[in-house]
């Protein structure tokens, strides 16, 4: 990446976006609307029940109307039911505090509620909405929970000698279980494949690591499945309750992984001295955001560091905070989300 495309992302502008008649067919679409507007019809607009449906949904509504940029209500008082700083809005809380509250509506009732919430016109309905959506979500990270609790427990007992995990959760929610997934996935750093029930039999949706090609596995396969799709980190797909077994046996007999495939490989840009670690690099850092995929987030690194307490936190222990002290004595809070349980008990065995 040269100087040229590094200012491009710290600094660029609207007009530096790409040009929309680039988007396949964009002209045939800017005519079907204009002949719509033109006869005064309604337009219909079809969005996905996810973040991204909903928000592009709602983008391109108010797009339509010419509202501009409105204050939205809605938002505001999502950012006010999860009492937020409304100043000091970040990427963590798009990401992981607002966002999943737009997509439980989806997930778990209709993304109408969402959209209901970004187009609303009045506060108290903004309101309203508002805490339905922070409900489900908490509902959502619940049942969540719960999945991945059984999900772990069949690990456990079932298939821990297994190259790749396949999971049914009979009572799992059919949208919660890309998430589950992931979960497991990461605990254990492995494929895994989430089943659940549905009117076609079993539903499922899959999390990838880098060695193992994801799709690929489900094509090898593809006589099992009524349908399928995906690409090499992740995947959907449905088959009837009848092949599950089958399924898991032959996904595992194709598997080309080792047990070198199974360690979990962490890449460190630099090595980070607690020095260093202040409001100036938090700021530095913030300016490379959003992370993601073609974009990841900075890793950092040091050695020889104590522990000198630790506590786990949160409705579902999923969160340790740490003192760690450096070999010059310096402290600095950490925090971990993960198994906190867990990690105390790993913590105690190191000792």
């Amino acid at each position: 990446m040269g100087d040229e495309a590094i200012d491009r992302y710290l600094n660029g502008g609207v007009d530096q976006l790409y040009a929309p008649r680039l988007l396949p067919d964009m002209d045939k679409a800017v005519g079907i609307l204009e002949e719509k507007i033109s006869q005064g019809a309604p337009i219909r607009i079809v969005g996905d029940y996810d973040i991204d449906g909903v928000c592009s949904t709602c983008i391109l509504f108010l797009g339509l109307r010419r509202l501009g940029n409105t204050k939205n209500l809605g938002l505001k008082a999502l950012i006010q039911a999860n009492q937020l700083d409304p100043g000091k809005i970040s990427v963590y809380h798009i990401g992981f505090v607002t966002g999943p509250c737009l997509n439980a509506g989806g997930r778990l009732q209709t993304a109408k509620l969402a959209l209901a919430l970004l187009l609303a016109k009045d506060q108290k309905e903004a309101w309203e909405l508002a805490a339905e959506l922070k409900a489900l979500n908490d509902q959502r990270k619940d049942m969540t929970q719960q999945g991945v609790d059984e999900a772990a427990a069949q690990v456990e007992q079932l298939y821990m000698n297994d190259k790749v995990l396949v999971i049914f959760l009979p009572d799992c929610h059919e949208s919660l279980a890309g998430i589950v997934a992931g979960s497991i996935r990461e605990r254990y750093n492995k494929p895994v494949f989430v089943l659940t029930h549905s009117e076609e039999g079993a539903k499922g949706s899959g999390r990838s690591i880098e060695a193992y090609h994801m799709f690929h596995g489900l094509v090898e396969v593809q006589d099992l499945l009524s349908k399928f799709g995906g690409h090499p980190m992740a995947a959907g797909f449905s088959l009837p309750l009848e092949h599950v077994e089958e399924f898991r046996r032959r996904l595992n007999e194709n598997a080309r992984l080792t047990e070198e495939d199974f360690i979990p490989k962490v890449w460190i840009d630099i090595a980070q001295p607690f020095e260093n670690v202040g409001e100036e690099l938090i700021g530095e850092l913030e300016r490379l955001e959003p992370f993601g995929q073609g974009n990841e987030k900075p890793q950092f690194a040091l050695k020889d560091l104590f522990i000198r307490s630790a506590r786990v936190m949160g409705k579902n222990r999923n969160v340790v905070k740490l003192m760690l002290v450096n070999e010059r004595g310096t402290a600095l809070d950490g925090v971990v989300f993960t198994d906190g349980d867990l990690f105390l008990e790993e913590m105690g065995d190191k000792k």
